[in-house]
């Protein structure tokens, strides 16, 4: 079947004093010509969930007139990992020049928008505070309706902004830092988990790697270029299977299988070559998720799958998805990578959705840092049960 094709985004990128990078993500000239009709709703999106602060003005949950991401990443490398308490701060020195610049760029006031979207969970506690308490504000400030959202149902909603013919359902398999699941998008808005990670997701999976073979900070991007130079098949690493859950995942095992091979090679005196330990790695990881995500849509009667989250954006996935979409009759969709990543286009257009469904939030809305998606996602980690 046909691949939808990405969108030409242009990525305006500077580096500001405090090492922050500052960019504005735009897609095409469309985005600039949408109509004023009044039936147009206009979404002001706020996401800081984790490291990026980021604000954006959707129309109409699909065309995005500015999308503005402040990220720290730069910050934190030199700690090997997002520390929460920097994150924080950060997000309270950058909200406002976001928003600002935000509403700049699409050439409006907050008289022109019709609600706030805001991400409320799930993320790091304090940085989903500042996000929360900006919204509010805002909320409380102009009298415009209130909106919370959920961050992994920003991710996959990132899928409807560059792929305009996607509805639902269809099967969506989501990829990040803190997340690994495989859902049915039913509707917009209402998902059905059908597996997910028992402990380590696959994006928490690449960062440990990558500091084991020292590469560092952040994992994933590093791994991914590491193992376009190495050998897939060097290494024979272990793909786990949960025998009475099909779609379910785990990668603490194959996490543990690399580090033991390091280990092993150091005691035994003998040269590791990283860019082998990172294809070897990789292809175990993509193997798993496309072999499940491809089963999933065969057997519950889908031909559309989507990707979504920041590991959706490893080249090793969207090839191998992309392939194995082709074969099988199934049609493909993913973001560009700057939108699997954390930005607020992609709250703008959950945002929207919820909106349309009357979904409205009060000044008590607060920040739940293991906001689950869903009513059947489970919570196998046990710092994160109840």
């Amino acid at each position: 079947m046909q691949d939808t094709k990405e969108t030409n985004i242009q990525i305006n990128k500077t580096t500001e004093d405090d090492g922050v990078i500052f960019m504005s993500v735009k897609s095409g000239d469309e985005q600039k010509k949408a109509s004023d009709d009044k039936e147009n709703v206009t979404i002001l999106a706020i996401e800081s969930s984790c490291d990026e602060t980021a604000v954006a003005v959707v129309r109409n949950g699909r065309t995005v007139l500015s999308n503005i991401i402040s990220s720290q990443i730069a910050l934190h490398t030199v700690f090997g990992g997002v520390v929460p308490e920097i994150a924080s701060r950060k997000h309270v020195e950058k909200i406002n020049y976001c928003v600002r610049a935000a509403l700049k760029e699409a050439s409006l006031t907050l008289d022109d928008i019709d609600a706030i979207a805001v991400t409320y969970g799930p993320g790091l506690v304090g940085a989903l505070l500042v996000g929360v308490s900006e919204a509010k504000a805002l909320s409380f400030a102009t009298g415009k309706p209130l909106v919370g959202v959920h961050h992994i149902e920003g991710h996959i909603c990132a899928n409807y902004i560059e792929n305009k013919d996607l509805e639902p359902p269809f099967v969506c398999l989501v990829a990040s830092g803190g997340h690994s699941h495989l859902c049915i998008v039913k509707d917009y808005g209402e998902y059905e988990i059908i597996g997910q990670t028992r402990d380590d997701a696959a994006g928490e999976a690449f960062d440990k790697v990558a500091r084991a073979i020292g590469l560092g900070y952040p994992g994933g991007p590093k791994v991914d270029k590491a193992a376009k130079e190495g050998n897939p098949d060097a290494i024979s690493f272990p793909q786990a299977k949960i025998p009475d859950a099909q779609y379910d995942f785990s990668f603490s095992g194959l996490k543990s299988a690399v580090l033991n091979y390091l280990n092993q090679a150091e005691m035994k005196g003998q040269e590791v070559n990283t860019n082998d330990v990172a294809a070897s790695f990789q292809k175990a990881v993509v193997s798993v998720l496309t072999e499940h995500a491809i089963k999933a849509a065969k057997e519950y009667g889908y031909d559309k799958l989507a990707i979504a989250g920041g590991v959706a954006s490893n080249s090793g996935l969207r090839e191998a998805l992309e392939k194995a979409c082709a074969e099988n009759g199934i049609r493909f969709y993913k973001p560009s990578p700057i939108l699997c990543t954390d930005n607020a286009a992609m709250i703008g257009a959950a945002g929207y959705y919820e909106y349309k469904k009357g979904v409205r939030h009060g000044m008590d809305l607060n920040a739940v840092p293991n906001l689950p998606l869903g009513d059947r996602e489970r919570r196998f980690h046990v710092n994160s049960q109840k």
